[in-house]
């Protein structure tokens, strides 16, 4: 059974994610593309991640994108590195981020 502040917790991000998400996130994608060089580090240069444990931005919903940059930013959402990282985007960085790695398409295939 979880505990109270678990479903407390689950409810706000639950609320978080619906309440501050786009219903359509119409960013610019060159801005996006300009402010992801400090995404490289981990999540690779096209949004495919180089590091173990790390998610692949590319190709991800812009509105689940922008969302997520939301909950890191708001604390809703917590990691030591995006946490910090979110906290200095701007809602205009946040739809640019999620409007460039939403539109890099992804290949399925051998390393």
């Amino acid at each position: 059974m979880r505990s109270a502040s678990a479903l407390r917790g689950a409810f706000c991000l639950a609320l978080a994610l619906l309440g501050t998400a786009p219903a359509n996130a119409a960013g610019d994608r060159a801005a996006g593309s300009a402010k992801a060089t400090q995404c490289q580090t981990c999540h690779g240069r096209q949004g495919m991640a180089t590091m173990p444990g790390v998610p692949n931005l590319a190709g991800q919903s812009d509105v689940y994108l922008a969302a997520q940059l939301r909950a890191f930013r708001e604390g809703v959402r917590n990691n030591e590195q995006m946490s910090i990282v979110a906290k200095s985007l701007s809602d205009a960085d946040i739809e640019n981020l999620a409007a460039y790695f939403s539109q890099i398409k992804v290949t399925v295939g051998a390393d």
